[in-house]
């Protein structure tokens, strides 16, 4: 999954983008309101987590502008306010979840799993199809409760299908989701990065529909 992380503090902001990163998120950053809008607005992120008190455009306005625009990935908003009217609103504006300084990156962690699983329709980190089942906290896959082991660019393609299992993936969509800006997307890369996965699984669940992507269900016979 694709993050965006939007934080004026350089070291505040280096410290989510590396803790997101050993989390296996893509991570893009912007350090001000106005970079962050930019790349909310002409990007697709699953979620984005933005400090309220930004330079050149606050976090209240950036989120108003996005949801006037029918941008809808999940907003964790960052406040190191305590008054309740700046909690009510950010979530007035469209914020779906608010963490007050100072917290726990385990606990923004947290919390941006539960809004990536909301936002697909999913209660729980784990989440299974057929014999393979993917635990989002701890990062790890197994098949029939016999781990896999995966890079972070193969358990990210594993992770984004299981979350919208049953529906068709598009190449395009699998690229724009699973890598920052910075990667070097060759037309040929989710092609093989999904061969690598389906060889390690060993199981008969990444369906390709011809013309249009990939699609993760049950294999015919297969158990849930």
């Amino acid at each position: 999954m694709r993050l965006l992380v939007i934080e004026d503090d350089p070291d505040l902001n280096r410290q989510f983008v590396e803790a997101l990163k050993a989390a296996d998120y893509a991570v893009d950053s912007a350090a001000d309101g106005e970079e962050g809008h930019f790349l909310g607005d002409t990007e697709p992120y699953d979620a984005v987590v933005m400090d309220i008190g930004l330079p050149r455009m606050d976090g209240i306005s950036v989120l108003k502008r996005w949801r006037a625009d029918g941008r809808t990935m999940p907003v964790l908003l960052l406040t190191a306010r305590d008054r309740w009217s700046d909690k009510v609103a950010g979530i007035d504006a469209g914020a779906d979840d608010y963490v007050a300084k100072p917290f726990h990156i385990e606990e923004v962690l947290a919390r941006i799993r539960a809004l990536v699983r909301r936002a697909a329709g999913h209660a729980s980190d784990e989440m299974s199809v057929g014999p393979v089942t993917v635990d989002l906290r701890a990062g790890k896959v197994s098949v029939s409760g016999q781990p896999v082991r995966l890079t972070a660019h193969e358990f990210r393609l594993i992770a984004y299908l299981m979350l919208h299992r049953g529906r068709i993936v598009s190449r395009t969509e699998l690229t724009e989701h699973l890598y920052d800006q910075d990667f070097d997307r060759d037309s040929n890369t989710i092609e093989v990065f999904v061969g690598r996965v389906r060889k390690k699984l060993a199981v008969d669940v990444i369906e390709t529909v011809r013309g249009l992507g990939y699609r993760l269900q049950t294999p015919p016979g297969g158990e849930r």
